[in-house]
């Protein structure tokens, strides 16, 4: 939960300073442009409080269609072989005897009367939910005769809502943005350290990078990319991972999406470290993986 709540953070922070950012920069080059903005924030914050709720109300779910809450039906859980099966998104665990269990792809989706719950995909396609997104991509990954089409064995949520026409990322917007998404990362880290938000190992470099100016952007650059890679930390950001970063600012910012798409050079849908750093023009030589001390850092601060 606190994970999730630092994500709505920093993509509302990013989102102010993007949008303030682009103000400045509209100003001084006296370029006028007309936008209609959605309140993106406010709906982001209603969908992740209701997420929570959910999480909360609902400790476990199997696909048999047996949900286990509280504590007096303890001992049965312990028996279950789906307790500790993790399953990627879009799948549910599916227990197949009573010592094996397997991820199989989700077979109905909750329908969603909400229409803040439509999401547009990397195809420029409207979907009902997200659920039903990582859906179609698990019948397309598994050879599920429900697959309406291969090319969407990669498909991703891009942002919330129905799809809407989005402005032209312009070269030279484009140009500057390495700078830009340099600097909006540093403020964020310095925003979440006055918080309190911070783990004490990258609260450290979060000081260091305030007083050597070496270290301002390849620190910010290094404690995001860490943030970003989830579980199972496999020391790259997968396009689902930069979903919460991406999806709320597509709106008010219409470069995050090419710009993030860039980083990853040899397109195989994930993002290093050495990817990272080249997408925000950053030395190679600086790049250090800390990830390892965030970890050590996050279970000592618990």
């Amino acid at each position: 939960m606190r994970t999730k709540l630092q994500l709505l953070l920093f993509a509302l922070l990013l989102g102010s300073i993007l949008v303030d950012g682009a103000t400045q920069h509209r100003r001084k080059h006296r370029r006028r442009t007309t936008t209609t903005q959605a309140p993106v924030e406010d709906e982001v914050m209603n969908m992740l409080e209701a997420d929570e709720i959910a999480e909360q109300d609902a400790e476990v779910t199997v696909e048999d269609g047996r949900n286990e809450v509280g504590s007096k039906r303890q001992g049965l859980l312990r028996m279950d072989p789906c307790i500790d099966k993790h399953c990627d998104a879009g799948r549910v665990c599916k227990a197949i005897d009573d010592d094996t269990a397997e991820c199989v792809c989700v077979d109905v989706c909750d329908e969603e009367v909400d229409p803040r719950r439509k999401v547009c995909t990397n195809h420029n396609e409207t979907f009902g939910s997200d659920c039903e997104v990582q859906q179609m991509r698990c019948f397309c990954n598994s050879g599920d005769a429900r697959c309406r089409s291969h090319k969407y064995q990669h498909v991703h949520v891009v942002y919330y809502g129905e799809c809407r026409e989005m402005p032209e990322c312009k070269e030279e917007d484009m140009a500057d943005f390495p700078r830009r998404m340099r600097d909006w990362l540093f403020n964020i880290m310095r925003d979440l350290a006055d918080r309190q938000e911070l783990s004490s190992h990258f609260l450290k470099m979060q000081r260091e990078a305030e007083t050597n100016h070496t270290l301002r952007w390849t620190n910010a650059a290094i404690w995001k990319w860490c943030d970003l890679d989830g579980e199972p930390h496999d020391r790259a950001v997968s396009r689902h991972e930069l979903f919460p970063i991406k999806a709320p600012l597509m709106t008010l910012e219409h470069c995050i999406a090419p710009f993030l798409d860039s980083c990853d050079r040899d397109d195989d849908h994930k993002i290093t470290l050495i990817e990272w750093g080249k997408c925000l023009q950053l030395n190679e030589e600086d790049l250090e993986d800390k990830c390892d001390e965030l970890a050590e850092t996050k279970n000592s601060d618990q």
